[in-house]
């Protein structure tokens, strides 16, 4: 069916004005070519729309579809036996420098095939579709050498090829120091990860740069080597930013309009001020903290009284936040972070969509793509409120149900 309508709606648009989540009750939202050409109140509907198929919607509640703008879905085996660890008090840096931590996703993600790989991820993929995700950002990360990482990246591609969902590629090559570069950060770069980043281009495997700006990771220098290649191929960057320390990762991330700056716990005010000033999107990532039982808390309020925008996903991975329920993350965001449910909803919606450099999806408007989610809520608040409950109807994918 080419064009179609909703009606009696409760629509969350998110747009932006009086109205708590841009909340329109008794609404009508009418989609032509996978694109919404009226979203409004019912009695202000133009007339050729009235007479076009419709459903009523018996005042469900109609969001923007979800985005998890930050995940790592593609992975070998898991870590649960660092879990235990973690319960019986060893810190993440600890179980890192003992060869633990990230590197040790390395050799089960390095002898995993493609097939291998995408079996595993498809499940994940499948818990936050049915969550009312229609797009998604898949990192690499975990090869650490040129044949996985690539590997990791046609993975992350052909999930939008077998399931109806938007996939965003990053390149995160420098996500960590493997073993056989231990205590040679310049020289992997130089060699492994700097080359693959441009073979990886040249394949059109990317669609923006990441890193992990860290004590046990890469210093802002070695980052910003990574952010001068990302800036000569014309791709965009994102930083995994003061999750366990302030470096003034997010300072570096804003000099190179950041898309967004991720973790952010120990982030400074400076840090907030220079996101400010260059539209960096703040993700937070509960998941990760509470995984991790941290204790330093990102600085929601100076980032709201600066502006910034704040966007929330799982960092879905297999060792510090394996989570696979957008829904969860924001009850956490809202628990854990003291953000509000229309903060949460924004946060995986108009924010996450601006975390990925996404200008036609994440509000309801005319002329957006209509990727949208149908929940049988009766307000907005909801999403957030519940614990372990999907309320969700229906997942409108470019307009298809």
């Amino acid at each position: 069916m080419t064009h179609f309508l909703f009606k009696n709606a409760t629509l969350a648009t998110m747009q932006s004005g009086t109205e708590p989540y841009g909340l329109v009750v008794d609404g009508a939202l009418a989609i032509e070519h996978g694109m919404i050409v009226y979203c409004g109140p019912a009695d202000a509907l133009p007339d050729a729309y009235k007479t076009w198929p419709d459903r009523d919607l018996g005042g469900a509640v109609v969001t923007p579809a979800l985005i998890d703008c930050h995940t790592h879905v593609v992975f070998g085996g898991n870590r649960a036996r660092e879990f235990e660890m973690r319960l019986q008090g060893a810190s993440y840096e600890e179980i890192a420098r003992a060869g633990g931590g990230i590197v040790s996703t390395v050799t089960a993600t390095r002898a995993a095939s493609e097939e291998d790989l995408l079996t595993s991820a498809l499940p994940r993929v499948d818990a936050l579709l049915a969550e009312g995700v229609t797009t998604l950002e898949i990192k690499s990360g975990y090869g650490l050498d040129g044949a996985s990482e690539l590997r990791m990246l046609r993975v992350a591609k052909r999930i939008a090829q077998v399931r109806n969902v938007t996939v965003r590629t990053t390149y995160l090559g420098a996500h960590a120091i493997p073993a056989e570069y231990k205590d040679q950060p310049d020289a992997y770069l130089d060699e492994v990860c700097l080359p693959t980043l441009e073979q990886a281009h040249a394949e059109g495997l990317v669609d923006a740069v990441d890193g992990f700006c860290e004590g046990i990771a890469f210093s802002p220098d070695q980052i910003k080597r990574v952010f001068e290649k990302a800036k000569a191929l014309g791709l965009p960057v994102k930083l995994h930013a003061e999750q366990l320390s302030n470096l003034g990762g997010s300072v570096l991330a804003a000099e190179y309009n950041a898309l967004s700056s991720d973790h952010l716990e120990y982030l400074d005010e400076a840090g907030v001020e220079a996101m400010a000033k260059s539209g960096t999107v703040a993700v937070l990532l509960p998941g990760a903290f509470y995984t991790l039982h941290e204790t330093q808390f990102p600085p929601v309020k100076l980032l709201r009284t600066h502006k910034v925008p704040i966007a929330i996903a799982t960092d879905c991975n297999p060792g510090t936040s394996p989570l696979t329920s957008l829904l969860l993350t924001m009850n956490m965001a809202c628990t854990l972070f003291r953000m509000t449910p229309q903060e949460a909803l924004a946060g995986v919606t108009c924010n996450a969509a601006r975390a990925l450099g996404l200008t036609d999806r994440g509000i309801l408007q005319q002329g957006m793509r209509a990727d949208l989610a149908i929940w049988a809520i009766d307000h907005p608040a909801e999403l957030s409120y519940r614990i372990g409950f999907n309320p969700l109807k229906e997942r409108i994918v470019g307009g298809a149900i």
